[in-house]
């Protein structure tokens, strides 16, 4: 029975999970530590509890951000005191950038042995700043304090990390004195847990936090003046895999707006029909300055969070459109250049249908779109022409990756190079559509293998993981998730850091590879074999394309590796920029 316990610590514990559980946080990221074994051992005991074992407090940190990523819901981080806490700040601040949600159960010792030299004591109240959505340090467990106040606490930090509009991290810190282990004190508890008793009995939370609904309508005078537009745009920015993006592609149809989607709008990977507004070639459109100047739009729709694409932000900040609106649930400003009009805080959703009823439906094709839809076409044709099939580049791999994905199959993208060259090149000819994930609140290529191992935990299904040799070395420990988790890992191993070529350090030669480069002559099979994974070295089309769905196939975890070359590839992109700039103009709407 929950209020059953051998002592003090254990019972508060217990109430916690038992709380957490009935909040809907049942997924548990724990790594093994003293001053947590409280909580260990409650997360253990628990029946609807499942927990994720791991030897690193930063992988497991960056696993329940990728759960939280993949399924909208938060995870608990259970983790000892010290520097434990401070291993999983990349991720919180990941979270707490991105709106993700998440529940931190950071140990502690009590206050007495604070700021006393006490061994793996720091100070941990405050540790995550503005990174967590709420903070609360917990009491150390006594018959002084409530349970109900510990039931309302949990209450609390549940509903404020799944927060109605900006979900995001909230932090627990929990003191405990000895003894931390199941160890009976003797003492009985009957008159302490008599308030509780009832909740017991029940399955509900102590205090509920019904989800408001809000009505959602487009204001007027933006509704009048996109009704006004000629030449609108709509741009789909990244949004989570639960989001219904579906209704903003009909917004888009419905307005008779061309559509820019971002690689995480979870609109780009999804098989083209008829009348489709897309236009997936637009960053390769953009790279025209004709083209760029012929396709400025008087009025912008962006629906969801930045897009990877430089030169769409460069373009949208070039253009200073009349009306520029950004749609978004959470209440951060998304303006780094400071230029939009109409700042809305609703779920895309709501928002697109709320358009749709105000706005008249578009009676036909206006030449605005069909001129973007002449350069869009203009742009595939080119790029299909130029990006060779032989040898096996980046941008091909990100290419038949996204053409191979089996229906469902999560896709977890880098920071750097791989969401940008999936963003660019990648298209799914055929299938429904899949989740994308990708670690874009602060973009760092830290904690990469434990969010896609995360995202399958939370997806209950194989994920691929597309990343590159700085991202997969900074996080290789996390490969032993992978035993527990199955993610197919395609790394592209160019010896260093591919992306600095596209920046303007390039040019300095006598400091750039050693600095900036960073070659390290170091590949992944002796990996692959330490951590128990299959491992492929695919060298053409075929032979990664056949490595690549057998291992989807198998449902189990396996590592491709693809080596290139980063000055190759860089000339490859630029070869590719050409391309599209030496096609026929497009007409000017």
């Amino acid at each position: 029975m929950i209020l059953d316990a051998p002592n003090l610590n254990r019972l508060w514990a217990n109430i916690l999970v038992e709380e957490l559980v009935r909040c809907g946080v049942t997924q548990f990221f724990l790594a093994p530590g003293s001053r947590s074994t409280p909580l260990t051992t409650a997360v253990a005991a628990h029946p609807a509890a499942r927990a994720t074992m791991h030897y690193d407090e930063r992988g497991t940190a960056f696993a329940a951000l990728g759960y939280g990523r993949a399924t909208g819901h938060p995870a608990g981080w259970v983790t000892t005191s010290g520097t434990a806490l401070a291993n999983g700040f990349p991720a919180i601040v990941e979270a707490g950038t991105d709106s993700v949600p998440l529940v931190l159960l950071t140990a502690d010792r009590p206050p007495e042995l604070r700021d006393t030299a006490a061994n793996q004591t720091i100070h941990q109240p405050g540790l995550y700043g503005a990174y967590v959505r709420w903070a609360m340090d917990v009491p150390t467990p006594s018959t002084d304090v409530p349970l109900a106040a510990l039931l309302t606490m949990v209450d609390q930090a549940a509903h404020r990390a799944r927060g109605t509009a900006d979900p995001g991290p909230v932090h627990l810190n929990l003191m405990y004195r000895k003894p931390l282990g199941p160890t009976p004190d003797g003492q009985t508890y009957a008159t302490y847990t008599a308030a509780v008793r009832g909740w017991a009995k029940r399955s509900a939370p102590w205090t509920t936090y019904p989800v408001a609904q809000p009505v959602v309508a487009a204001p007027d005078d933006l509704a009048d003046r996109l009704h006004g537009a000629g030449c609108g745009v709509l741009i789909a920015g990244r949004m989570p895999p639960s989001a219904d993006s579906a209704a903003v592609h009909a917004l888009a149809q419905h307005l008779g707006w061309p559509l820019l989607p971002d690689v995480g709008s979870q609109l780009q990977l999804a098989a083209s029909g008829a009348d489709d507004p897309r236009c997936l070639a637009f960053d390769h459109v953009l790279a025209r300055a004709d083209w760029r100047e012929a396709l400025a739009p008087d009025a912008v729709v962006q629906i969801g969070g930045p897009p990877v694409s430089k030169r769409l932000q460069q373009a949208l900040h070039a253009w200073q459109p009349q009306t520029y609106a950004l749609v978004h649930p959470g209440p951060r400003r998304i303006d780094p250049h400071h230029d939009v009009t109409h700042r809305i805080q609703a779920a895309p959703a709501a928002f697109a249908r709320a358009l749709m009823d105000t706005l008249p439906r578009a009676s036909s094709t206006a030449p605005y779109a069909e001129a973007w839809q002449q350069a869009n076409t203009a742009a595939e044709q080119a790029l299909a022409r130029a990006l060779p099939t032989d040898p096996l580049s980046e941008p091909q791999v990100a290419r038949l990756v996204a053409a191979h994905l089996p229906d469902g199959h999560p896709l977890v993208l880098a920071s750097s190079m791989p969401v940008r060259d999936a963003d660019r090149f990648a298209r799914r000819p055929s299938g429904a559509r899949v989740p994308i994930i990708a670690n874009r609140g602060a973009s760092g290529i830290d904690g990469l293998v434990a969010t896609a191992a995360g995202a399958a935990i939370g997806r209950a299904h194989p994920a691929t993981l597309l990343i590159g040799d700085l991202a997969l070395l900074h996080d290789l420990n996390s490969l032993a998730l992978l035993q527990q988790a199955p993610v197919v890992v395609v790394v592209l191993n160019n010896n260093g850091g591919g992306i600095f070529h596209f920046l303007p350090i390039a040019e300095e030669t006598g400091v750039f590879e050693p600095y900036f480069g960073t070659p390290h002559g170091m590949g992944f099979a002796h990996a692959a074999q330490q951590f128990g994974l299959p491992y492929h070295h695919p060298t053409t089309p075929d032979t990664f394309v056949e490595a690549y769905t057998s291992a989807t196939e198998q449902g189990t975890s396996a590592l491709i590796e693809i080596r290139t070359d980063r000055a190759e590839n860089h000339a490859l992109h630029e070869a590719l920029v050409d391309a599209v700039r030496s096609v026929d103009g497009v007409r000017s709407a």
